[in-house]
């Protein structure tokens, strides 16, 4: 079951969070989108980065269709409308850009999907505002102080964010971002630290998954 763009932000609503991850192991990817899905996340996004990405991206999806249906997975790091349509035809229930393009968001639009582009400067938030999207993902966010946020929320306040780059999965990080408007973040390194990934602590993804939710849940 793919997911409409309505169902997509209902889902994200709930669990503002949206992991990305890339790995090339399948069952290591499985065993993050467990211990992802047990914390709590329901949006979860997979980034098109290195040789056989695809494949493992397809597995996913099989996966998540079988054993966690009410779960959307999306495919990250696309560029263009090539290969935003090669993803919908493996059944991406939404797209991620670090960039802003154009032809994927009719890709996007032709298909119901929540796109979700990557942006910088006023000038771009607001380019995709009028391609269509509906959040937009602030990136990279880690250059950036808070306060940009605020200020661009003054003047398009009907424009959502997703930040996403260098924020950490804790109070002061997340309330930071929270509280100069932005309603998501995106987590990649943050929560999956190449150390817990080496040794399989599973565990210690989940609780910080379900950490983090809480801490946004309160503010």
């Amino acid at each position: 079951m793919k997911f409409s763009k309505e169902t997509l932000y209902d889902k994200l609503n709930e669990t503002p969070i949206m992991p990305l991850f890339n790995h090339p192991e399948i069952e290591k990817s499985k065993a993050v989108v467990k211990a992802c899905y047990d914390g709590g996340i329901r949006v979860f996004e997979y980034t098109n980065r290195g040789a056989g990405a695809d494949k493992v991206f397809a597995a996913l999806v099989k996966y998540i269709r079988s054993d966690f249906p009410d779960m959307a997975i999306g495919i990250g790091t696309i560029y263009n409308a090539e290969d935003a349509e090669y993803f919908v035809s493996l059944d991406a229930d939404f797209i991620v850009q670090p960039t802003l393009d154009a032809g994927v968001a009719q890709v996007c639009q032709k298909n119901n999907m929540a796109w979700f582009p990557g942006v910088l400067t006023p000038n771009e938030i607001y380019k995709a505002y009028l391609l269509g999207a509906d959040i937009v993902k602030i990136f990279p966010a880690n250059i950036l102080n808070p306060s940009f946020i605020k200020s661009v929320k003054t003047v398009m306040p009907q424009v959502e964010m997703m930040i996403t780059g260098g924020v950490e999965p804790n109070e002061e990080s997340l309330n930071t971002w929270l509280d100069a408007g932005s309603k998501f973040v995106g987590m990649g390194g943050q929560l999956f630290p190449k150390a817990i990934l080496e040794s399989n602590n599973f565990t210690w993804i989940e609780n910080t998954v379900k950490e983090s939710l809480r801490i946004i849940s309160k503010s």
